[in-house]
């Protein structure tokens, strides 16, 4: 095993059935939690003057405007990682995770304000809502029933993602859009990245590190639904 394991000690793969049932009893319960207060978040901003402000910001920016929301989820998303993936205090695994979703929810503003306002159909958010989760528990399914270990994802994911990221940057900047056939590249890109981590869950994490798991899964999950979403509101604009 990698540093990672020899750190955090046994992962759930290798622990008593009991504690691993558990483990992954509390990772997709929180998980759910994770989603749900994610939705809250988002139902308290549209209902504030929170959300118009947020994309009123973004607008006025310009391509620097989602350029600065990049980098900020970036360093958020690091933080949140190694507070989650913390040994040492289940309160900052939690507040890492705390930290995450809130970000996350703020991330989401400006594309839902466009959904919900610019796309012409109301239902656009929910319907992409959907599709997401249904392709979560079919990918996660996959994973638990074939048992597959999907670490050789590992290089390919980081690949795309660096590339990913380079022409999201570059397209701000310059001013080009990506279009859909990028969109569906980056839903492969996510739906992989859901079948990596959800091996890697196993693989990696110690029955005592649910807080860590559930905050990985619900980052590929976000990932999966910004860019479902974006495919829906791109057809309908």
């Amino acid at each position: 095993m990698d540093d990672f394991t020899t750190t955090f000690g046994t992962p759930a793969a290798e622990a008593a059935p009991a504690d691993r049932a558990a483990f992954i009893r509390r990772t997709y319960t929180l998980l759910a939690v994770a989603i749900l207060a994610f939705i809250g978040v988002e139902v308290f901003f549209f209902a504030t003057p929170i959300a118009e402000a947020i994309f009123s910001v973004v607008v006025l920016g310009g391509r620097l405007g989602w350029l600065a929301i990049i980098v900020g989820f970036m360093v958020i998303s690091w933080l949140s990682n190694k507070w989650a993936a913390s040994d040492a205090s289940v309160a900052t695994q939690y507040f890492g995770l705390s930290v995450f979703i809130i970000g996350e929810a703020v991330i989401f503003v400006p594309l839902l304000y466009l959904a919900a306002y610019a796309s012409g159909d109301p239902a656009v958010i929910l319907k992409a809502g959907i599709v997401s989760l249904g392709l979560f528990a079919g990918l996660t399914l996959t994973v638990f029933v074939t048992r597959s270990d999907f670490s050789w994802l590992a290089p390919i994911l980081g690949i795309g993602f660096f590339a990913a990221v380079g022409l999201i940057v570059t397209s701000l900047l310059l001013g080009f859009s990506l279009g859909n056939i990028f969109a569906f590249f980056m839903v492969a890109l996510a739906g992989s990245s859901i079948l990596y981590q959800t091996s890697q869950v196993m693989l990696r994490f110690n029955t005592r590190q649910h807080v860590a798991a559930a905050l990985t899964l619900f980052a590929s999950v976000a990932l999966l639904f910004w860019w479902i979403l974006r495919i829906f509101v791109g057809s309908r604009r």
